[in-house]
């Protein structure tokens, strides 16, 4: 049975967090002297007595056996799983990015880094509910029922309110989706999603109803406050989308996005909305959803999909076009009479666009 790789996310116990906290101090004290390491000796002097020096790329397997001494000279207790993985990321990144150098890992002060904790598949076991990692249990909130999974490696993490999370990749079987539909989906700030067939996703603007009292908490410097609202605004995003996609993803089996880009429209005065729709987040989510659920996801180019008509085809002269037409909700076409609703025309062709075909029209 086909399967693919899945990251499950659990809340650890708080009563953790001392060890926690220590073993990620450690792991910062791994990756800086890796860092400092590659630094120094990532140039040769080239032979031959040209003086010159070539750049050489230190492996993950070379670092780790240089820098052995690091685990007793700076007399650390995480267990060898922990700092092979600290390392093996760190060349890992280095070559994703090609650099000798990434940022140092602060354990304290204000820019102190968010905790992290790899682990490598072997470190981890799992007995009576609970997770066993360098000889020590943790208690974790086990929404997922992890005795049916097979656990492969992971880590921990700290968001910003000082919480650990163990996040898990396991294998799961992919679903067959027995539906024939598919869906054309247009992005949008007044409705995050508007589908061909109708459906929508209004934008209940979650940023905007807790930004007054986000900014009463900043102004009295509640650092906690303001950590609690913008969790807050977060889970309630993330929980609103999943709900939609999830329904997408089981009911279609072609889903079809334009490819707005939020980056671009975030440097306009629209960014505030922009990113209260989180678009990213939203394609990012059908796209492996559509995975597991045996669908296919395309992203097509969205250009001129809101001024041509889904019927005829034609860009008439009040279709609604660029900045000043997004006030535009409705519009009849001038050539064939359709009357239209402005983002349910656009998803319709955007769909047709995913068929791979030119956008000429549906038959009215």
């Amino acid at each position: 049975m086909n399967s693919q790789f899945k990251t499950l996310s659990l809340r650890v116990k708080d009563k953790h967090k001392s060890i926690l906290n220590k073993w990620a101090s450690e792991v910062n004290q791994i990756w800086n002297s890796v860092n400092e390491y590659t630094d120094l000796n990532c140039y040769t002097q080239i032979r031959g007595g040209t003086g010159g020096f070539m750049y050489e790329n230190i492996s993950a397997f070379d670092a780790q056996r240089i820098l052995k001494f690091i685990k007793t000279e700076k007399n650390l207790t995480v267990n060898d799983s922990i700092y092979q993985e600290t390392i093996a990321v760190h060349a890992k990144t280095r070559n994703q990015f090609n650099k000798h150098k990434l940022k140092w890992r602060i354990s304290n002060g204000s820019r102190k880094s968010l905790g992290w904790i790899p682990f490598k598949t072997r470190a981890l076991k799992l007995k009576d509910n609970e997770l066993i990692i360098n000889k020590h249990k943790f208690n974790v909130w086990d929404s997922y029922g992890l005795q049916g999974y097979d656990l492969r490696s992971g880590s921990f993490n700290c968001d910003a309110r000082g919480r650990w999370y163990v996040n898990i990749v396991v294998s799961v079987p992919i679903k067959n989706n027995n539906s024939s539909k598919s869906v054309g989906i247009d992005l949008g700030c007044k409705d995050i999603a508007t589908c061909s067939d109708g459906k929508k996703l209004n934008n209940k603007k979650i940023y905007y109803n807790h930004e007054r009292a986000l900014g009463i908490a900043q102004k009295a410097n509640k650092k906690k406050l303001i950590k609690t609202i913008h969790a807050k605004i977060k889970n309630s995003r993330k929980d609103y989308i999943h709900k939609f996609t999830t329904s997408i993803a089981k009911n279609h089996k072609l889903i079809v996005v334009g490819n707005i880009s939020s980056s671009t429209l975030t440097k306009t005065k629209m960014a505030k909305a922009v990113l209260d729709a989180s678009w990213f987040t939203l394609k990012t989510q059908l796209n492996y959803k559509s995975i597991g659920m045996s669908a296919k996801f395309v992203e097509v180019n969205e250009s001129y999909t809101t001024q041509i008509c889904s019927c005829c085809g034609l860009i008439t002269c009040n279709s609604p076009k660029g900045m000043n037409g997004l006030g535009i909700r409705e519009w009849t076409c001038a050539k064939c009479g359709t009357k239209h609703d402005r983002d349910v025309n656009a998803a319709k062709n955007i769909l047709q666009l995913g068929y791979g075909l030119p956008v000429e029209g549906f038959s009215c």
